[in-house]
């Protein structure tokens, strides 16, 4: 701690009056101390000022202090309701200021990626009465959502009208088959995690149906639109938007008449009344003015939120928070691996790795054009990026050893397969320049890293115990299992020890190296983050472009939040 406490947290003042000690030890050095203060002067400040809704009055919301309602906060962990909560509040103020400057209201909020719609579904409640139109790629995302929809009292719950005989058929032929229920009813609704849904075909029509929940208690409403986003182009969801005024007034009777079922005396009433209408044009939106926001968008899907501020006429303004900087692609140069060899040997992924993405970091022409040491453009590679979403400054002294034990144990048993062969020791000319590297060498002779995953938390408690758990799981691999059997299930227990014996002091200094590099991915995520609003700034479009922080460091590590207003 006392490392971490020098980064992060101690006054590198108190070093000005030379000290011979520090904490009964040696004063670091001048060059640490000045490396120190270089990293935490090119670092955003992460100072988050809570919103009062009794000193900000929002566009609809009244002037009392809110927290979310128990029914909306349904399926959310304390950090999620810490982030929809203070970001609803935001959006409610931004909305406001926007609507006072510009003369011009936000009629809708997109969200892009709304996944289980828990920001949606928050803003679209009392007090602040949203319009919001969640975008989402993925079937399943948006199914779950509205099972939420449900739990949360904001939708009612269907009613499932079956063949009994036919329905018990059915569920005697999966049980013969070993498939539950359960199972069955999720198989069509699996998707692959990330962004590999399918893209829709070129000439492929809008949907000619808006699913629709419009509030019974407020003015608020949410609008399902299942869109694959690859691009700011929101050219196929504008002319789905509908007019939230024209539907309440005229068909609001026949949702509630033809899909509601009316709760029974022992149900809450419903907030929402759900139904799926015709785009007729009558009651599409004909001007709408739309804030795209995103809570913890991953990779580019933040780049195409931004650039969704100059490539649609309807986008007024932007407001991003995003994460997963590791998923985000390279625009100046190929994707690059931590260790070359990592990376599958397909042909595929041999030409998908040597293009470069338009939609990559970085995103503005100053960082694209900045000269550096390693030649003109300002490039991230894998590792730097992945390093950018720690948040060092919430390690406490527990979870800060337990992670350090498991990053040196994981360290020794490496250095345990390269001594017994299991892995090659690379050759320096064979990675200098990250070019490449010999085929095999983390994986034996095969073409993947050796994946060793989780193991159970009694495999922990000593070195010992970490090896004869991870050779528990490995020698049950189809495929290696037996290299691994043949060259690691000989060893002995005395040998084990003496590893950890031999390298123990090795991991004071990997828990060093590891705690400065995540200190020092602070400036990544800034260059990051001031790119993004260096786009912003450099649009002739743009009015106003800034980032502030939006929810509290120790809640939310990634909580920097990119506005862009357009003129």
């Amino acid at each position: 701690m006392d490392i971490l406490d020098l980064l992060m947290r101690e006054d590198l003042h108190i070093f000005d009056q030379r000290p011979e000690s520090w904490r009964e030890g040696p004063v670091p050095p001048q060059t640490l101390l000045q490396y120190i203060k270089q990293i935490r002067k090119l670092s955003l400040r992460r100072e988050h000022t809570p919103i009062n809704r009794k000193d900000e009055k929002g566009s609809n919301g009244p002037k009392t202090t809110h927290t979310l309602a128990r029914q909306v906060a349904v399926g959310m962990n304390v950090k999620k309701i810490h982030e929809v909560d203070n970001f609803c509040r935001y959006l409610d103020k931004l909305t406001t200021e926007i609507a006072e400057s510009t003369d011009q209201e936000i009629t809708h909020l997109v969200d892009f990626g709304a996944g289980q719609n828990y920001l949606g579904r928050a803003l679209a409640s009392e007090p602040y009465n949203k319009h919001i139109i969640a975008l989402e790629s993925k079937q399943h995302n948006i199914e779950g959502a509205r099972n939420w929809d449900v739990l949360a009292k904001l939708a009612p719950k269907q009613q499932i009208m079956r063949n009994k005989k036919e329905w018990r058929i059915q569920r005697d032929a999966m049980a013969e088959q070993g498939i539950s229920e359960k199972e069955f009813s999720k198989l069509d609704l699996k998707g692959e995690r990330g962004f590999h849904a399918e893209e829709p075909t070129p000439d492929e029509e809008p949907t000619q149906q808006a699913t629709l929940k419009i509030s019974n208690e407020g003015v608020g409403s949410i609008q399902y639109v299942e869109h694959y986003i690859k691009d700011g182009d929101l050219s196929r969801v504008v002319p789905q938007i509908v007019d939230q005024s024209v539907v309440r007034e005229k068909v609001t009777s026949d949702l509630t008449s033809s899909t509601t079922a009316q709760p029974s005396s022992k149900q809450i009433p419903d907030n929402f009344v759900e139904g799926n209408l015709s785009l007729n044009p009558d009651i599409r939106a004909l001007d709408p003015k739309l804030l795209v926001i995103s809570l913890h968008s991953c990779g580019n899907l933040v780049h195409h939120g931004i650039r969704s501020l100059l490539l649609n006429p309807s986008v007024s303004a932007v407001a991003l928070v995003g994460c997963c900087y590791n998923l985000i692609t390279e625009r100046l140069g190929p994707a690059t691996y931590k260790l070359p060899s990592l990376r599958s040997n397909h042909p595929r992924l041999d030409s998908t790795s040597s293009s470069h993405d338009p939609h990559g970091f970085p995103m503005s022409s100053r960082l694209c054009n900045a000269q550096t040491a390693t030649g003109k453009g300002l490039r991230l590679n894998i590792t730097a990026r992945m390093m950018a979403v720690q948040a060092p400054q919430n390690w406490g002294k527990k979870d800060s050893e337990s992670f350090f034990k498991r990053h040196f144990y994981r360290a020794l048993l490496q250095k345990m397969f390269m001594d017994k062969g299991v892995v090659q020791q690379p050759q320096v000319e064979d990675v200098q320049g990250n070019n490449g590297s010999p085929l095999g060498w983390s994986a034996g002779g095969g073409t993947a890293p050796i994946i060793l995953g989780s193991l159970r938390k009694s495999c922990y408690t000593s070195f010992l115990t970490y090896v004869r758990g991870a050779l528990e799981k490995l020698l049950l691999d189809p495929v290696r299992g037996p290299d691994f059997a043949a060259k690691m299930s000989d060893i002995s227990d005395e040998e084990i020890n003496s590893y950890e014996q031999e390298f123990k002091e090795r991991g004071k200094e990997l828990s060093v190296m590891w705690s400065l590099m995540a200190f020092s991915a602070g400036v990544i995520e800034a260059a990051i983050v001031v790119d993004r609003w260096l786009w912003l700034k450099e649009q002739e479009e743009v009015k106003e472009a800034w980032v502030e922080a939006v929810f509290e460091f120790k809640h939310s590590p990634r909580n920097l939040v990119v506005v862009g207003v357009k003129k």
